[in-house]
């Protein structure tokens, strides 16, 4: 494959794209990363030279291009300015989702990327999985007739929310969005996806209920390292992260988080000092622990979604009615009833699913259809374009109005 990538933002995203880029054939040409760490620990993975290491993503895209495409994985709110300006220099783009948190810089992107020509895509990679392939193909098929009803849920998982959204990166909505928008745009994007309409109505309920201040258990202390009740706290940091050192699984992410070499002693250094040592009710978050969004799409469809916090760490749940059949499926195994012959029939996506990356082969999936657009030329080759992100994103900004007003909202 003769295509090469920059990568602006090496965090955990940026790394993994770049990995799954290489191990498909791809050169990773450049890295702008403002973390002096995570910089070099890139720059040596991949084998860069001081000339093609950026610690501000201006001083990369002011240099002639070096490389075909860059890949923008930085925090929420820093998308807009750095995709405008390489699609000005002429990158093809792979964007983190969501590709922005408002509307007029998500318009900026939309417009820049149009009239330069280049090729965008946004990392809805659940669109990208063996098993959201299959299932598209059974909804076109007329496996169940026609779609009348959707039913959708997020679990998040207790330790996960825990860390990344009452501890961690997006726990502020001031500081990064809605949880909406930075967790649930996969979901609300990928159910346009698979119904294959406009969103018509929404309407959506959710709050913070659990992890709040008033919440906390008699004796809690600020840290769990001090906290003399731990033991009784689904959430004690020092349980969770300690665990994850013998579970292979888990042995980069979420560990490399807290530190860049977890051992017993680094994890406790950064429960110590750091914000994933914090008790989860010292109220310095406030996105929802739990959402319902309800959807009408353009021909009379239906559709609910439920995100919450307090589930296992699993595969998101879908069942799809349709006029002749029903769709139950976890994100691997999807469960086809005909009504008109009594059968049932399992189809198990993982027999063809890589899982490169994670999101049930979906980062590979991305990555993949990304290069070869840009090797061919091809932006079609890239479903979650700039127009398909932006209307997934107008549909989550009426849920939030919606939320907050108690109304019916029409997306714009």
């Amino acid at each position: 494959m003769d295509v090469s990538l920059a990568i602006i933002g090496a965090g955990q995203r940026g790394t993994i794209y770049a990995r799954i880029a290489r191990d498909l054939g791809a050169r990773i040409g450049a890295v702008a990363e403002p973390q002096e760490g995570v910089r070099t620990r890139f720059a040596t993975e991949f084998g860069l030279d001081d000339a093609a290491v950026f610690t501000d993503w201006r001083d990369l895209l002011a240099r002639p291009r070096l490389a075909d495409a860059v890949a923008i994985c930085t925090q929420d709110r820093d998308h807009a300015d750095p995709a405008v300006a390489a699609a000005g220099v002429g990158y093809h783009i792979l964007l983190e989702k969501p590709m922005a948190t408002n509307e007029a810089d998500a318009q900026r992107i939309v417009a820049a990327v149009q009239d330069a020509g280049v090729v965008f895509g946004v990392c809805h990679v659940l669109r990208y999985t063996e098993y959201t392939r299959a299932l598209v193909d059974l909804l076109r098929a007329d496996a169940i007739g026609r779609i009348v009803s959707v039913e959708h849920l997020e679990p998040i998982g207790w330790w996960h929310f825990a860390h990344s959204f009452v501890r961690g990166n997006w726990r502020c909505e001031a500081e990064t969005s809605p949880m909406l928008i930075q967790k649930n745009i996969h979901d609300i994007d990928w159910l346009g996806y698979v119904v294959g309409e406009p969103v018509a109505r929404v309407s959506s309920f959710g709050t913070l209920l659990e992890f709040r201040p008033v919440n906390a258990p008699a004796g809690a202390a600020a840290r769990c390292l001090d906290c003399a009740v731990r033991a009784t706290c689904p959430f004690d940091a020092v349980r969770i992260y300690h665990g994850f050192l013998s579970d292979p699984e888990y042995s980069d992410w979420p560990l490399t988080v807290l530190t860049p070499n977890p051992t017993p002693t680094s994890i406790d250094d950064a429960l110590r000092n750091g914000p994933y040592g914090e008790c989860v009710y010292a109220g310095h978050n406030d996105v929802v622990d739990h959402q319902v969004v309800s959807l009408e799409y353009a021909s009379g469809v239906t559709a609910s979604f439920t995100t919450v916090a307090f589930t296992e760490m699993a595969g998101r749940k879908t069942r799809i009615f349709g006029a002749r059949g029903w769709i139950e499926g976890d994100g691997s195994v999807l469960r086809v009833h005909d009504f008109t012959t009594d059968d049932v029939r399992t189809i198990d996506t993982a027999v063809n699913a890589t899982p490169a990356g994670g999101h049930g082969g979906g980062d590979e999936g991305l990555m993949r259809a990304f290069l070869a657009a840009v090797e061919a030329g091809d932006p079609s080759l890239v479903t979650s374009d700039a127009a398909a992100s932006l209307a997934s994103l107008e549909v989550v900004w009426a849920a939030e109005r919606a939320r907050h007003a108690g109304t019916v909202e029409v997306p714009a």
